[in-house]
């Protein structure tokens, strides 16, 4: 018996790589997601360190919340400053995903900080975590939209801005988690 040709194999190969593919149902992965943001304020805070809190207990709560919405989202990235308590709000979302939490200056400009996540991710879904002080600033640079300030008491605004193919943004903001005081 003669060993098949080398053409002959990679056919045969070739061959049995598209039955397989052909037979699997098709599944939409984070490639071909389109492009959304995901932007919350960090959970409710402890008063353990005036400088760098941890998550209180209804904080740790909330980041939980966050994870589980996020849960069948086609996550990417995680984002959040370099505190503890918006690390802390980012890492079950990160977690549930394989994400490391990667970390960006708090007081950069909102524009910059939007131009490299845009730059950085073409599809899925990116989580970002800010301050009240922050959050809007990065939600109107990521949207180019007007955005509502933001109270220090408000814990549970999610804003979602979708970015199509042509770059065109839309916002959509949405609450979650419980009802924040």
């Amino acid at each position: 018996m003669r060993p098949l040709p080398l053409f002959r194999c990679l056919a045969l190969l070739s061959m049995a790589l598209l039955a397989v593919a052909c037979s699997t149902s098709p599944r939409r992965d984070a490639a071909e997601a389109p492009l959304t943001f995901i932007v919350v304020r960090h959970a409710e805070k402890a008063t353990d360190d005036p400088q760098d809190p941890n998550l209180s207990a209804a904080g740790r709560a909330r980041a939980d919340a966050l994870a589980q919405r996020l849960g069948d989202a086609p996550l990417v990235a995680a984002y959040a400053t370099e505190f503890r308590r918006t690390q802390q709000t980012a890492r079950p979302s990160a977690d549930a995903h394989g994400l490391q939490v990667a970390a960006y200056f708090a007081r950069g400009p909102a524009a910059e900080s939007a131009a490299q996540w845009k730059q950085a991710h073409r599809s899925g879904t990116v989580l970002i975590v800010g301050h009240s002080n922050t959050v809007p600033d990065l939600v109107a640079a990521l949207c180019g939209c007007t955005v509502q300030p933001m109270d220090d008491t408000e814990y549970d605004r999610l804003s979602i801005v979708r970015v199509d193919t042509a770059g065109r943004a839309t916002l959509e903001v949405e609450r979650y988690g419980a009802t924040a005081h």
